[in-house]
């Protein structure tokens, strides 16, 4: 099956989007480590040690199997739903402390530098361009394959 050119925009997309978060996540949980995320995390103060240490484990595991769906279009809409609600967490978190003018590490790839606000928030917007593109691409296919004027007149 041949794939247009906006099939194949998005699968470059996906796979390019997808592998940065497989690759964030396993810095977090093979390089530096879970527990300086769980401490990265609690630098955002915007939840108790408990709940930042129980999202510093669980998170980049989340970032891997989220990831790696997207890249492989395993369960393409929960993958999409998936690295949107990650995108929404990061961009509100980094903009709460952006906001509060915190002078922190983001803990984005386990690094201690300090994060610069306005690079993030090109990278955010870019991931939303990139997931909006996607789920644009992916409609446009469900309604040349599924009939969508079909079901307008209905």
């Amino acid at each position: 099956m041949k794939m247009s050119k906006n099939e194949t925009a998005a699968l470059v997309l996906r796979v390019l989007m997808g592998g940065w978060f497989v690759y964030a996540g396993g810095i977090k949980i093979f390089a530096s480590g879970l527990d300086q995320f769980a401490a990265d995390l609690g630098n955002y103060r915007m939840m108790s040690d408990e709940i930042a240490i129980a999202a510093g484990y669980f998170v980049p595991w989340f970032e891997v199997v989220a990831g790696i769906c997207f890249m492989l279009g395993i369960l393409k809409k929960g993958a999409w739903l998936a690295m949107f609600g990650l995108v929404v967490a990061f961009t509100v978190s980094v903009g709460s402390a952006w906001w509060r003018g915190l002078d922190i590490s983001c803990g984005c790839l386990g690094g201690t530098e300090k994060i610069s606000y306005w690079g993030k928030a090109a990278e955010f917007a870019l991931y939303f361009a990139s997931l909006a593109y996607i789920a644009w691409v992916e409609c446009l296919k469900f309604r040349v394959s599924e009939g969508c004027s079909k079901l307008a007149t209905e």
